[in-house]
């Protein structure tokens, strides 16, 4: 399988290969903020699997784990593509937004529930993680 996807504009783009490691809804104050919105839903693949093309602006943050977190967003339209540095973490978090097809986007898990504004719904089904799982 082959999932594509980018910014706004079209400037900065990914390829991934395979099916996710997880998919899911991050309620944390961080990507709710990131997102402008009450969550990001996300999709997480091994960065071997990941060819990421175009300009981008990382930004970095602290992590509640203590560490740092990386947003990647395009320069020019400013929209929120992935999560990590390329070329450095074996891993990505790839925004389910910004998928060309979002059919592929199943989500199966929630994390950081606690954190959750009341007035945002939730799928039914989710395996639901008060904070990230272990």
């Amino acid at each position: 399988m082959t999932i594509t996807g980018g910014c706004l504009c079209g400037q900065l783009r990914y390829e991934a290969q395979g099916e996710p490691d997880a998919m899911g809804f991050c309620y944390c104050a961080d990507c709710r903020k990131a997102s402008g919105s009450g969550f990001i839903p996300f999709m997480g693949f091994p960065a071997s699997a990941l060819v990421i093309t175009g300009r981008m602006n990382p930004f970095h943050s602290p992590a509640m784990s203590g560490g740092g977190a990386t947003r990647n967003s395009c320069p020019d339209c400013g929209g929120l593509v992935f999560g990590g540095i390329a070329g450095v973490h074996d891993s990505h978090t790839i925004y389910a937004g910004s998928l060309d097809d979002p059919s592929h986007f199943r989500p199966t898990i929630a994390i950081f529930l606690r954190d959750k504004p009341d007035w945002v719904a939730m799928p039914e089904g989710l395996t639901v993680f008060e904070t990230m799982p272990d």
